[in-house]
């Protein structure tokens, strides 16, 4: 008994024809009446009863097209499932706050309307989390801005952006002709957790210049961060695109540092022995087509 046996079965019981049956089936109608012989012999059972050179289904019948049906619905739910598993299931993808709150959303719409049987489960947090995660196989993919510390991480760079400082409106170092890192030093820091790629590129750049860094503040919220120096509590240094919008409205002032740039690269990573789908390499492929887009 296989699958083929069952399908047959099932377009005959629909037309109630074994010649209209086999046209459908682009089959004789001698393998066709075979086929249900067969099923019958198998079973011990009468499918049909056949009179007047019409058929009538049985009892037996009856409950062979239901169990049949069950079956053959299961086997192709299977087969599509694993046959176009890249096009099928669950995309895993973290993303790190700043990427979270502004690229992936437009990325991850624009990647399901071209792979609509696709679901993307997304995760946000920070980049140490996002490292562990894709070790654990908890994600396939992550979004994180700056470098990944994992020798079993891949990586591809798909744009960049920097941070810049954010002071109290009124701050004595808005009035500076120029801001040095230096300066910074007599200054109450509000940080984001340590964990954070933006910590993390933080904490490397004062360390290179022998600053110690002590945050009076240290907080996994880029929002308490911003209302904590919109009122006045202290300074940060924060991705630029989470800060245009107080900088604009003039609730917050922002100003260079003269001797860092505070540049970071953003990255696509995957775990190296992780095998990637077709769905996996398209939104890479896609996160990559954004960010040059955005970056022109």
């Amino acid at each position: 008994m296989t699958i083929r046996h069952m399908r047959i079965y099932l377009e005959v019981y629909r037309m109630e024809n074994i010649t209209q049956a086999a046209k459908k089936l682009h089959m004789t109608q001698p393998a066709v009446t075979r086929a249900i012989q067969e099923i019958e012999r198998h079973y011990g059972v009468r499918l049909f009863d056949r009179m007047n050179r019409r058929l009538f289904v049985t009892e037996a019948g009856r409950r062979f097209y239901a169990q049949a049906l069950h079956i053959v619905e299961s086997f192709d739910k299977m087969e599509k499932g694993l046959l176009n598993g890249d096009a099928f299931g669950v995309l895993r993808v973290g993303a790190s706050i700043s990427l979270g709150n502004f690229f992936l959303p437009g990325l991850v719409s624009r990647f399901c309307r071209d792979w609509p049987d696709m679901k993307v489960k997304v995760t946000i947090s920070n980049a140490g989390n996002l490292q562990r995660g894709l070790l654990n196989n908890e994600l396939d993919l992550a979004l994180i801005e700056g470098g990944i510390s994992e020798a079993e991480l891949e990586t591809r760079a798909f744009s960049e952006d920097r941070l810049v400082l954010i002071l109290p409106v009124g701050h004595e170092l808005a009035a500076k002709e120029k801001v040095f890192l230096e300066d910074l030093k007599g200054c109450d820091l509000l940080a984001r957790e340590k964990g954070s790629v933006g910590r993390s590129l933080l904490d490397h750049v004062f360390a290179v210049r022998g600053i110690t860094l002590e945050p009076l503040w240290e907080s996994a919220s880029t929002q308490a961060i911003i209302k904590g120096v919109q009122e006045g509590i202290g300074v940060s240094i924060l991705p630029e695109m989470l800060v245009e919008r107080e900088i604009s409205e003039g609730r917050i002032c922002s100003r260079e540092v003269e001797d860092e740039g505070f540049r970071r690269v953003h990255y696509v990573v995957w775990h190296r022995n992780k095998f990637l789908t077709e769905g996996a390499v398209g939104f890479i492929e896609m996160a990559v087509e954004r960010g040059r887009r955005e970056g022109q």
